[in-house]
């Protein structure tokens, strides 16, 4: 795809991830975070609608309080409430050069797993963009949960860093760009600090296995890396969007890739264009329960898109309530799918193995033929 078409964007989300906001000596680096403000600024100018995901709070809280380590139960929920609001204010002023208002908008798991929630964040999203406002969104670690609560730890949720959470918002608006911003150029055939011979990719035509395999783990400060960008690659890709992985530390780096030049990895749109029903079910929703199916229930759902059937599932993991989505394993317990449940854990068990018309003689009522209809399926693979 020519770089002119591929940046040729109306809606653009652009994260910023914490290696980029700050200098070599771990200091915020206040000049790259203006001219990062000047470019966006630019864009807004031109007529286009900017979404800002940011990192940073919590960087900025440990180096305000001198902290070596926030490992230590509540040191980052505290760390990331310090420094969110000196983060905000380097937007609030850079922004206000230039006449631009801003909102903070401050995200935990549940504001997309929860169906109503999501949907309300959308609303409030694209009215925000309407008065031409740039939204400026980051992880809420203060109050966020999750990793705290020891009920709720085998949970899969629906992200942990502002990758995925870059992604969840790009699919949420239907952006029609991603740009990721780090301390690396792009995708790389292998690792370029270990191996000399590797090599940028230009352009990526579907997230594959293959694809997937050249990921890496996060730099030092950072909770992303390699693999959570490819992640939010292919969630951004299924639905018909763009995405470019590049190095924030180029000098104004995102007027270049608006000027179209060949600056990082570029991830080309695909066809499928999943549904928002369907990216909310495969992406944005938190997943407890997982139900085990056999080889045939697999094919079927994979490559004939049919509903999944009692008869199809082996076994039931983890307790979880009608209407909620679970997770679909092979045997192998590798995830193919995930989908909303028409009957809750209890009812699965009951009926797991047994073929739909005997479903009312065990439960003493039928509500559906299948535990999870076609349409509430989102295949993974």
């Amino acid at each position: 795809m020519e770089r002119e078409e591929f940046v040729n964007a109306k809606r653009i989300v652009i994260k910023l991830g914490t290696n980029v906001l700050r200098n070599e000596d771990g200091e915020v680096a206040i000049s790259r975070i203006y001219s990062f403000i000047e470019d966006m600024a630019k864009l807004v100018k031109q007529g286009k609608e900017v979404i800002l995901v940011t990192s940073g709070a919590v960087g900025l809280g440990k180096k305000k309080l001198n902290l070596d380590s926030t490992a230590e139960d509540g040191v980052k929920q505290a760390c990331a409430a310090i420094g969110q609001s000196r983060l905000m204010s380097f937007y609030e002023n850079g922004f206000g050069i230039y006449d631009i208002p801003i909102a903070q908008i401050l995200l935990t798991e549940d504001d997309f797993s929860l169906r109503h929630r999501y949907l309300s964040l959308r609303t409030t999203l694209n009215k925000i963009l309407e008065f031409g406002v740039v939204p400026i969104i980051n992880q809420n670690d203060t109050v966020s949960t999750i990793k705290m609560n020891a009920v709720l730890s085998g949970m899969k949720t629906c992200f942990s860093d502002n990758d995925k959470l870059s992604a969840l918002v790009a699919s949420e608006l239907d952006a029609d760009l991603l740009i990721l911003l780090s301390d690396i150029n792009g995708l790389y055939t292998a690792n370029p600090k270990e191996d000399p011979n590797a090599h940028l990719i230009k352009e990526v035509d579907g997230v594959t296995d293959e694809i997937m395999s050249l990921g890496t783990d996060a730099s030092e400060g950072g909770r992303g890396g390699m693999r959570t960008k490819l992640e939010a690659a292919k969630l951004v890709t299924r639905f018909g969007g763009k995405v470019l992985i590049a190095n924030g530390k180029i000098p104004y780096v995102i007027s270049k890739i608006f000027d179209k030049e060949d600056i990082g990895t570029m991830f080309l749109p695909s066809s499928e264009n999943l549904s928002d029903k369907k990216r909310w079910i495969g992406y944005a929703t938190n997943i407890r329960g997982q139900l085990i199916v056999n080889q045939g229930a697999k094919k079927a759902i994979l490559e004939q898109c049919s509903s999944l059937l009692p008869i199809g599932i082996l076994n039931v993991i983890n307790d979880f309530k009608q209407g909620e989505v679970v997770s679909i394993c092979d045997e192998d317990n590798v995830e193919i799918a995930r989908g909303m449940v028409n009957y809750s854990s209890e009812e699965c068990r009951k009926i797991v193995g047994a073929h739909s018309d005997n479903i009312e003689a065990i439960l003493g009522y039928k509500n559906y033929d299948a535990v999870i209809t076609r349409d509430n399926i989102t295949g993974l693979l």
